[in-house]
């Protein structure tokens, strides 16, 4: 199979792909084809610099029997990929195409199966530790971490007035529903809990489980260095959401929004997405892993829920964002389902970033970091710790001094956050769209804000300053006089 090298050359190293200049660091090389075999695959591109020239191998054939002989003696359990030679221009490149292994964990035969596992994080290679280990030799015995039992425990050790707290009164949950949800098993006989059940509901979960619980914190300014307040959350996970959500409360404000028939409370910060990736994160953390609890992080300018657990081989951050979804926790990610914690399985980080567009905020950002996962969600203005400001809440008597209220009811109007934001962006000053989005903290001008400019043009409410030339990098946009009479309205 040809593969086109020019879209090729133009991608990033990442996940499933990197250059190498030649084949004279076979060890790296080799560690490459192990962590793309042990993670979603990739293709290695063998006589391309580091500039992203290439600069061909010099002995194509020697070079193709080469790394066919490195793979075939260096790596374990045998692996076999596709080995092609491709012409670009006058030099030739060697192609090795990793595809994702159902013999899983493939390791470098000079360091064993304990040292010379590797995974693909990033563009780089990492060393495999024992937990993704015996994540991976589960898999391949068809073993799910979550339904196994726990024979030195019994039902007493869970919770089940809390069982049954959760699931309501219009519920039996009963021994017979309990194995149903895959929270008992019998083992000798013996109905016992599995290991979702304690990490659901265990009386004493983190005597069996460490690292089962999560860890939030309130920073100034952008990073980790000057921690502003910090709380734990111990409680069952289905509870633990509700009390996540308290924490981010504490540390955003709200304004009243009043519509035709009540007031409405608006809070600052996203929280049907920070809900939706918090619960994502409670359901598909690899509890098994030991060294970090899940972590939640609010800066000024973002939220960043961290949880442990690379992704599971063959899955990437596109194939997350796509709707593809793997589940690592079945027996919690049912529980969760059946609470109406979550909806159809995998839908949730699209609609994480569906929410995202519709709110006018900058995409998501996924990444993968040490430790496991990490999901920065960027908010739609700087937040500030400490007591709240003037901007924070009306000033009585004063219709300038409470902007949150004037976007408020303009939102209600427009029926768009964005729309409005724009609208008083353009009271104040012309702008165009790439000056718009800087003001809005976009990174970039965003189909939605396109879709809002043009919704905007369509309703009379702003308009072009080069009217004559709508497609203009110099176009910019202000209000009009039906727009400057709407925002007067709503003022008053």
């Amino acid at each position: 199979m040809k593969l086109p090298m020019d879209p090729l050359l133009k991608q990033p190293e990442g996940k499933t792909l990197e250059f190498k200049r030649d084949l004279s660091s076979p060890r790296n090389v080799l560690k490459t084809v192990v962590a793309f075999a042990n993670s979603a695959g990739g293709r290695l591109v063998i006589g391309v610099d580091d500039a992203r020239q290439v600069v061909g191998v010099a002995d194509p054939l020697d070079a193709e029997e080469r790394i066919c002989n490195l793979i075939a003696d260096g790596i374990s359990p045998r692996l076999v990929p596709s080995v092609e030679l491709l012409g670009v221009n006058q030099y030739t490149v060697l192609v090795v195409e990793v595809f994702p292994s159902s013999a899983r964990p493939h390791y470098l035969n000079s360091q064993g199966p304990a040292q010379g596992v590797y995974v693909r994080l990033g563009s780089s290679n990492r060393q495999a530790g024992p937990d993704w280990i015996a994540e991976t030799r589960r898999a391949a015995a068809g073993l799910v971490f979550d339904e196994q039992p726990m024979p030195d425990l019994g039902t007493d050790d869970l919770d089940l007035a809390a069982i049954a707290r959760l699931f309501g009164p219009e519920r039996t949950v009963d021994e017979k529903a309990l194995q149903t949800l895959k929270l008992l098993r019998l083992e000798q006989g013996r109905p016992v809990p599995t290991q979702g059940a304690v990490l659901l509901f265990g009386k004493e979960r983190e005597q069996h489980f460490p690292d089962a619980w999560v860890q939030c914190g309130r920073f100034r300014g952008l990073d980790k260095v000057d921690i502003f307040d910090q709380h734990e959350v111990h409680a069952h996970l289905p509870d633990a959401v509700e009390q996540i959500e308290l924490f981010l409360k504490k540390h955003a404000f709200k304004t009243a929004r009043f519509g035709a028939m009540r007031r409405e409370d608006v809070w600052s910060i996203p929280l049907a997405m920070l809900r939706e990736t918090i619960v994502n994160a409670l359901v598909h953390s690899d509890y098994a892993q030991r060294g970090a609890p899940i972590r939640v992080a609010f800066f000024d300018d973002r939220i960043d829920i961290e949880s442990p657990g690379l992704l599971l081989p063959g899955m990437t951050i596109d194939d997350m964002k796509s709707g593809v979804s793997r589940i690592r926790n079945p027996v919690i990610a049912r529980v969760f389902r059946e609470l109406g914690l979550t909806e159809q399985w995998g839908s949730g980080i699209r609609r994480i970033f569906g929410e995202a567009a519709r709110l006018g905020l900058p995409e998501p950002v996924i990444a993968e970091i040490a430790t496991g996962l990490r999901l920065s969600i960027y908010l739609g203005r700087h937040h500030a710790p400490g007591p709240p400001t003037s901007d924070d809440h009306p000033v009585s008597g004063d219709k300038h001094a409470d902007p949150s209220r004037l976007e408020s009811r303009l939102e209600s109007r427009l029926e768009s956050r964005l729309a409005a934001k724009v609208a008083l962006l353009l009271r104040e000053q012309t702008a165009g769209k790439a000056e718009l989005a800087k003001a809005l903290g976009h990174a970039t001008v965003s189909g939605e804000l396109h879709k809002q400019v043009r919704r905007l043009l369509e309703l009379g409410i702003i308009e072009m300053t080069l009217p004559d030339r709508p497609q203009s990098r110099l176009q910019k946009y202000r209000l009009t006089d039906r727009g400057g009479r709407m925002l007067k309205g709503t003022e008053d």
